[in-house]
């Protein structure tokens, strides 16, 4: 019994330390904003004010929408917006007023530390008193019982930005890397989001498209359809050439990008100090590259660049729709963008198989031709950013601000690394997992081994040994790369290179998307036409 008593105290003490860190930094970011709060970012941002993006030249390119990851709702599910701005607001997400400024954010996390602190220092207590029961932690956990996977959750979802992305960033598909009850609150932030009341989103659309913002638009829903870490989106119409036309506005939350680096630091800190993360994980530079990200995310001019050039790559291509861009609607907080009328692929189970296949045929077609033809990505593989339109028989692409480059360096070493996983040569899976930065040739064999099994189940459905077409439903690529996945964090010698993060996230997310399509694709044609496009564009 003392000795139970003994670990509680020290468990309160851990708990204590925890908070008292988090407390002085919070004292000292106070003593810092109270001298600094009139800095400007403006050397880190585009400036949104009044600049729109014709100011960077014409756009018809694509839309967007920042989504929640649950119902994934369909755009022609929602009821036509009423005319002009009267309606009560009853938001269909839970509202609540996101924190904007620095210190706000900061007496957040602190009280996230404390409660934390406190949530463990009384499950220890509790499972003092009675040690057969462990039922209030999630898997025996002590610091992630019940009542802290909550307090997790909850502050996450209300808090957006970087601390929302986190958990929506290592939810990665079917990867069990992370502890069971950290994978349990990362997947729930996934589906999660609150919105921001309309008192906020309309001080946002005010100094972004001026104080008469509403006489710009016939019709404006207050109530957003779809929120997700850095904004929400609302229904709208205009009236052009006497024609009604329907728009998706996605307004940023309030103070998102000037919070990243903040957020993100003290994050790192509850998570160091608490210890919950594999450190083959390499968070800071898991952090280092989520903030990245991030920042692109919030800029919706360069959103906006990138659906003009994806437009252009696809204009030509009749199976795929990239909405148009509204630019004297759009600036560096709000994206004005064509109205999409498609349907979520999450209704695709009830759709013929013949469907199915080509849906993801189709997908997966572009997702290779992203990285190795036109070398720009959208990297966000979620279901809920490809709609299936059945009058027009196109998928309609959306949501582009997770879109990133890569150099042609990159991509001659990924396809040298792709090609000889799919050739099963293990030799040159060590050797270009060298080159491209993946080893740094002092690997364990264990580690090798866990590479090379992990390359060579990648390559699967493109070896000429596997029957074609490829049943993904049937597939256990994703049980074999599992498999691997504990073994290279735990044997890691050097992080992965920058551009892998992104691009594994969206070929290892569009598998998983066509095994939920249950698709049956040729893809040896597929990585044919790939080695074909690999080989015009190295002359």
């Amino acid at each position: 019994m003392i000795r139970s008593i003994r670990f509680c105290v020290r468990v309160l003490d851990v708990s204590s330390g925890l908070s008292a860190i988090l407390i002085r930094s919070l004292r000292l970011q106070a003593k810092r904003h109270t001298t600094s709060q009139n800095r400007s970012y403006s050397d880190h941002r585009v400036e949104s004010g009044t600049k729109t993006i014709s100011d960077l030249g014409s756009s018809t390119g694509k839309g967007h929408r920042a989504t929640t990851r649950s119902e994934e709702p369909s755009y022609s599910d929602f009821k036509e917006p009423k005319p002009k701005v009267e309606e009560e607001f009853r938001a269909p997400l839970r509202s609540s007023r996101v924190p904007s400024s620095k210190l706000g954010r900061l007496f957040h996390y602190g009280g996230l530390a404390a409660g934390i602190g406190w949530g463990t220092a009384s499950e220890a207590i509790r499972r003092t008193a009675s040690p057969s029961d462990t039922n209030g932690g999630v898997d025996g956990s002590m610091f992630l019982n019940e009542t802290n996977v909550k307090r997790l959750v909850d502050k996450l979802t209300r808090m957006r930005g970087a601390a929302l992305k986190l958990g929506q960033f290592m939810s990665i598909q079917d990867a069990k890397i992370l502890p069971p009850q950290i994978e349990e609150i990362f997947l729930k932030v996934q589906t999660t989001a609150d919105s921001m009341p309309f008192s906020q989103t309309e001080s946002v659309l005010k100094k972004e498209l001026g104080n008469d913002w509403r006489g710009r638009f016939q019709s404006f829903s207050q109530v957003p359809f779809a929120a997700a870490s850095i904004g929400q989106v609302h229904r709208a119409t205009i009236e052009k050439h006497s024609e009604q036309i329907e728009l998706a506005i996605k307004v940023q939350f309030p103070g998102i990008f000037e919070s990243i680096t903040s957020d993100l630091s003290y994050l790192s800190l509850i998570a160091n100090s608490t210890r919950l993360l594999p450190s083959g994980l390499f968070l800071s530079k898991t952090l280092e590259v989520l903030g990245s990200e991030l920042k692109d995310e919030c800029d919706y001019l360069r959103e906006a660049r990138c659906m003009r050039r994806m437009g252009e790559f696809l204009k030509d291509d009749d199976r795929f729709e990239v909405p148009s861009v509204f630019e004297d609607l759009t600036t560096g907080l709000v994206l004005s963008a064509q109205f999409m009328h498609g349907k979520s692929l999450s209704a695709a189970p009830k759709w013929s198989q013949s469907l199915r296949n080509k849906i993801g045929h189709n997908i997966l077609e572009l997702s290779l031709r992203e990285i190795f033809e036109f070398r720009l990505m959208q990297t966000d593989p979620n279901w809920s950013n490809f709609l299936w339109n059945e009058k027009t028989q196109k998928i309609e692409l959306i949501d582009f601000g997770a879109t990133r480059e890569y150099s042609r360096e990159f991509v001659d070493k990924y396809f040298d690394l792709l090609k000889a996983g799919i050739e099963e040569d293990k030799e040159a899976c060590i050797e270009q997992s060298k080159r491209i930065g993946y080893f740094t040739g002092d690997e364990s064999d264990e580690m090798i081994e866990s590479q090379f099994k992990t390359l060579r189940a990648l390559g699967t459905p493109f070896r000429k040994s596997t029957p074609q077409p490829f049943d993904f439903k049937e597939q256990n690529i994703t049980d074999l790369v599992r498999a691997e996945i504990p073994h290279m964090v735990r044997l890691r010698l050097t992080s992965p290179p920058e551009e892998s993060y992104s691009l594994n996230r969206k070929l290892s997310g569009i598998f998983l998307l066509c095994s939920r399509l249950g698709s049956r694709i040729d893809c040896l044609e597929l990585i044919e036409k790939v080695y074909e496009i690999h080989k015009n564009s190295i002359r």
